[in-house]
């Protein structure tokens, strides 16, 4: 029951703008002036006891205490490492993040191209922060967290080996913003062990609230350049990587996340030649085929073309053909943007909306659509498409929508043993005669007759996302796992390119009352022929008979949404997630009281009612 409350009381804040990047809330409700206000009064350094300078913070497994990876390694503010340290120096740089001993270059990437754009930087690493001026061994960070943004409060203390930094560091050895943001993410996610392996659009979307969609580069669609150069305008982040059955040569690496900075046409040789940048996070190492830095095919290359595109600073970051980007690299992530990232008015904007659900055995676990039976219980969220995209990058009409269904928590749980579940979402038209209704719940007639306009494959990640170009129209979205029956939270998110209207598509809460006393002449003749029929000749009915009796009369009187249903489930159910006869008349007892209840303080008619805490705890207590 506590965690309901908590979903709702978290509904009720966002109304508000809390959990926005403006009004992040504290993660682990520690509030960074007040903790660092209280260190500077008392002239002590802080000491986070929530994510404490010891093995446990590093790891589980292989960063575990016992492991020989953390043996050795002490944990040291930057005043030990040097005499004079700083937060930035000359502005982030990409050359600011160096990989250390940890599988996290996924991460790297993604922190390197955030150093690409000062705006969506600044509502990850906030201003004021150094080493001089009030310095109290504290800092903080926001990351977007499962559709909310928090602030993380970190110490400075860093784990070290031999005086070095073991994990991510700056060229300047002075210099320690990355590897305290490093730590702050670490710390979010439970350990630094937490951060090993991933893909980088995982870290796009925790720097910036975005959205992320996948290209495998062995079926790239025949658009994606014209795609990624929109992308760029729309200053989407984008990483590429090479998977290990890959073989690549010309100082290309496997296992390690790259990110794509640039996409732009130059003419050589009088025909229009595809070219792609990509910088390593490394910031070393770079390709060496053609239109790497100083070959030849340069030469090709009008002066003034040249001028804005040519570097050949040995500084991780190149130039390849696209054609060659395809045939070298396995795969592309592009990061979307949420509109409220970008201030500037000549950048265009996604149109985004979200919605917090949760699979629950017994109410809303449904599984997918081959789970006929339990199926079109799962949550369902409507959206309504109106207006077709302007200059398709593809040439066709039409509206593209991006969806991505994101489970929750999954790194910070590595260490208890959890795995991710199957995951994905189906897209249905809405037919006709359900169109601009949202107080209602499609069920099996629609949905296990219509073909999905549109259906997710499942995945075992932490968000499954895909991009549609549907026909105009009323679309009614259902996410849900591969298997029926397991718990689990989601986040389901959307952008389309136009204005679009979404929103959960749910059952109004209502019941019918009017009748409080019945006379014999008042019960309704189908209610005694359905007795009759059901009790027989002996005019009486069993158990299981009148339960039959009270579902059909009951489905008249009362409407429940999925909120209600879930909470009826947790309270009421067995442990096989079904209702005894007890149960079902006690949970219709304790409806109809509390509905009833509602009415007299309801007394405006606004649907919202004001408590005192004696009539809270009477109405709930009861």
């Amino acid at each position: 029951m506590s965690n309901i409350a908590k979903v709702l009381f978290r509904r009720q804040e966002r109304g508000e703008g809390v959990g926005t990047n403006k009004k992040a809330i504290p993660f682990k409700k520690q509030d960074y002036q007040s903790l660092k206000q209280e260190c500077l009064a008392k002239g002590t350094l802080f000491c986070d006891p929530t994510f404490p300078a010891e093995s446990d913070s590093l790891g589980y497994d292989k960063l575990g205490p016992q492991s020989s990876k953390a043996s050795g390694v002490q944990w040291k503010r930057p005043k030990e490492l040097c005499s004079n340290p700083q937060f930035i120096v000359d502005g982030a740089k990409r050359t600011d993040i160096c990989q250390g001993a940890l599988g996290d270059c996924w991460l790297l990437a993604a922190i390197a191209s955030l150093t690409l754009d000062n705006e969506l930087l600044e509502r990850v690493v906030p201003h004021g922060q150094s080493f001089t001026e009030n310095y109290a061994g504290i800092f903080h960070f926001q990351f977007w967290q499962y559709g909310e943004w928090v602030d993380v409060v970190i110490d400075d203390q860093l784990p070290t080996r031999n005086g070095e930094l073991l994990f991510v560091h700056s060229a300047e050895r002075f210099e320690f913003w990355s590897a305290l943001l490093e730590k702050a993410y670490a710390k979010v996610n439970g350990s630094y062990e937490a951060l090993s392996g991933g893909w980088a659009t995982e870290g796009f979307e925790d720097f910036t609230g975005g959205i992320a969609e996948s290209y495998e580069l062995n079926k790239a669609p025949p658009h994606l350049f014209k795609l990624m150069q929109k992308a760029l305008t729309l200053r989407s982040l984008m990483g590429c990587s090479i998977s290990e059955t890959e073989m690549k040569s010309l100082k290309l690496e496997k296992h390690h996340v790259y990110s794509v900075t640039g996409a732009e046409e130059v003419h050589s040789y009088g025909r229009l030649v595809q070219l792609v940048r990509i910088r390593n996070p490394w910031g070393r190492v770079e390709w060496i085929g053609p239109w790497s830095d100083n070959s030849n095919e340069w030469n090709s290359v009008q002066p003034e073309e040249k001028a804005k595109l040519f570097y050949s600073a040995e500084d991780g970051e190149f130039w390849m053909a696209y054609s060659d980007f395809i045939q070298q690299f396995s795969k592309l992530e592009i990061c979307n943007l949420t509109p409220d990232a970008l201030s500037s008015d000549t950048v265009s904007r996604w149109n985004y909306s979200q919605f917090e659900g949760d699979w629950r055995v017994g109410s809303t676990a449904g599984g997918c659509r081959n789970n006929k039976d339990t199926f079109c219980s799962n949550p369902q969220f409507v959206i309504k498409l109106e207006e077709e995209d302007d200059d398709p990058y593809d040439g066709e009409n039409g509206c593209t929508i991006l969806v991505g269904l994101m489970q929750k928590d999954f790194r910070k749980d590595k260490r208890f043993g959890r795995d991710l579940i199957a995951i994905g979402f189906a897209i249905y038209k809405v037919p006709d005669e359900f169109k601009g209704h949202k107080n209602i719940h499609l069920g099996p007639d629609v949905l296990l007759h219509q073909q999905p306009a549109n259906s997710s494959t499942f995945a075992y990640h932490r968000e499954v996302g895909e991009r549609f170009k549907l026909p105009p129209g009323e679309y009614v979205i259902i996410p849900s796992t591969f298997k029926p029956h397991c718990n689990g939270s989601f986040i389901l998110r959307v952008f389309t390119e136009k204005e679009a209207a979404a929103s959960l598509m749910d059952l109004d809460i209502s019941a019918d009352f009017k009748k409080q006393y019945i006379s014999e002449s008042d019960v309704d003749p189908h209610f005694k022929m359905l007795f009759n029929e059901t009790a027989g000749n002996d005019s009486e009915v069993s158990v299981s008979e009148l339960q039959k009796i009270l579902d059909s009369v009951i489905s008249k009187r009362f409407q429940l949404n999925n909120d209600i249903l879930q909470v009826i489930t947790s309270r009421y159910a067995s442990q096989q997630h079904a209702l005894d006869f007890d149960s079902f008349v006690g949970c219709l007892i304790r409806l109809e009281v509390h509905f009833k209840m509602f009415d007299v303080f309801n007394k405006k008619n606004t649907g919202k009612i004001d408590l005192d805490i004696r009539q809270w705890l009477c109405l709930t207590l009861f």
